[in-house]
Order: structure tokens, then sequence, then C-alpha cells
């Protein structure tokens, strides 16, 4: 029994000092930087309820889950700072790891029953990704 818990008391400190390296080669290790940002406006139609509007916002932040790549998403809406009419309601802004996966985005089941769902409400959209400086 002796040198059951000898070797235990070796192996302990093994162990958490492996679990403490991977931890610092994970956070040091470089990875591949995001290449695109895809940028969605979305104006909606006159009557549009805020419910319908909550239900969107909800929706489509949902999709970076279910969509290859996403390394980060953000949405708001569009602040009205001079009293007229804003072009656009809400801005969704979506971070790719690839130029690719960008591409593959439009294709992709989920948004496009997103899309189906919600564009009833839609009186406009502009879609446009821009590559990411680094």
């Amino acid at each position: 029994m002796r040198t059951k818990n000898k070797t235990l008391g070796y192996l302990l400190p093994v162990f958490l000092l492996s679990i403490f390296m991977l931890i610092i080669y994970g956070a040091y290790v470089p990875h591949k930087p995001a290449e695109t940002q895809r940028v969605v406006c979305i104006k909606f139609k006159p009557g549009t309820t805020p419910e319908e509007i909550e239900k969107h916002m909800r929706d489509f932040a949902t999709l970076k889950n279910n969509v290859n790549d996403v390394v980060a998403y953000s949405a708001g809406r569009v602040q009205n700072n001079d009293g007229t009419a804003n072009e656009y309601d809400v801005v969704h802004y979506l971070t790719f790891r690839t130029n690719e996966a960008a591409k593959q985005y439009a294709s992709n089941a989920d948004r496009n029953a997103f899309v189906k769902s919600n564009e009833s409400h839609w009186d406009k959209v502009l879609e446009m990704n821009s590559s990411i400086e680094k």
C-alpha cells in the first residue's frame, strides 16, 4: 500500500506540471489570424414590431454557432444622432478565420433558413465583406 501512495506522490506533481505546460503552450502558440469581416445592415419595413426585431436579433446571433470559422460576432442597433431617419436599423458583424469560410457563409443552410423566415420584415439589406488589415 505504501508503494502505491509513494507512486501517486510522484505522479501528481508530474501531472499538474503537464497540465500547466499545456495551458501555457495554448496561450502562446500563434494562431492563424482572422482574414475577413462580413457586415450585414438591415432596414426593417414600417410596421415591424419590436418583438419581431428582437427575434431577428436572437436568430441572427445563433447563426455564429452554425457557420464554420466564425471567430467573432457582434451586432447593434443604428443610433440616430441627428434626428433624421436612419438608412439601416441594425448592423451585424461576423468575423471569419478564412476568406473561403466567408464565401461559404452565403450558401450555409442555417443562414438561408434564417433569411427565408425573416426577409418578409426587411425593407432593404446591405451585405459586404472586408479584409482585415494585419
